[in-house]
């Protein structure tokens, strides 16, 4: 069974930026496709930004230009930075991984814009 764990959610600014990590309990190197998901209150599941396994990323238009995702296929991990906060950005942020044999999904974790 595959874990996804996200850390680093948390409170912050307008304007401030934050980093999310997931690690994942196993290789990722089969993982063909890896991403970060968000939900806010009433609202559709949505991609925040997704990366294959040639490194072809795609993000959502609201976070075009200010959210960066990488992916260490070292340390199984990958991460997203998010700068320029906004308060429609507030959400919980989902971790998701996909390969042939499964689709997996983290646990979550807050992420709120306020000041």
């Amino acid at each position: 069974q595959v874990q996804l764990v996200e850390f680093g959610g948390g409170l912050v600014q307008p304007g401030g930026s934050l980093r999310l990590s997931c690690s994942v309990s196993r290789s990722i190197l089969s993982m063909n496709v890896m991403g970060w998901y968000r939900q806010a209150p009433g609202k559709q599941r949505e991609l925040v930004a997704s990366i294959t396994k040639g490194n072809t990323i795609r993000y959502g238009d609201p976070v075009k230009g200010r959210f960066t995702i990488s992916r260490d296929n070292a340390k199984n991990t990958i991460d997203l930075q998010m700068n320029s906060l906004k308060p429609e950005d507030t959400a919980v942020y989902y971790c998701n991984a996909q390969e042939i044999t499964g689709l997996y999904w983290g646990q979550g974790t807050q992420v709120t814009v306020s000041s």
